[in-house]
């Protein structure tokens, strides 16, 4: 009994990471392509603004590096520079997720993949974002 246990419980956790991959993880709503450009994000509960890149971008959303953990489900105020003649594209968003990258060396601070879903966005913005994204993949 003990061994038939611990047997469904490997095949559920199986069949948990089929579905990730298969339906979660690597599969967007919105496509993204690697693209740098200038972002000021700030969390709506603080007036720090912080600026850095993307490195990627999609209609629905963005990834950033950090020095700092926003933590998840934040709320944020954006301005994204897309370096086309529309210039900044503003909008609220929420941060979905966030990964830690270890430091390479002992003397840096560690730095945060973060995730954030774009929200309250027009859709002429919307639009544009989706117009360079296409752009940059060829589509």
């Amino acid at each position: 009994m003990f061994f038939s246990d611990r047997l469904d419980i490997v095949v559920f956790i199986m069949y948990i990471s089929y579905i990730m991959t298969r339906e979660g993880i690597n599969q967007r709503k919105f496509p993204r392509a690697k693209y740098k450009c200038l972002i000021r994000v700030s969390r709506e509960s603080r007036s720090k603004e912080v600026e850095t890149f993307t490195e990627n971008i999609g209609s629905g959303g963005i990834c950033v590096v950090l020095g700092d953990n926003i933590g998840l489900f934040e709320k944020v105020k954006l301005e994204v520079f897309l370096g086309t003649e529309k210039g900044a594209v503003s909008c609220d968003g929420v941060v979905v997720w966030v990964v830690k990258r270890h430091p390479m060396e002992p003397s840096e601070s560690p730095k945060y993949d973060t995730g954030i879903e774009f929200s309250n966005m027009c859709e002429e913005d919307r639009g544009s974002i989706s117009n360079l994204v296409g752009h940059i993949m060829g589509v």
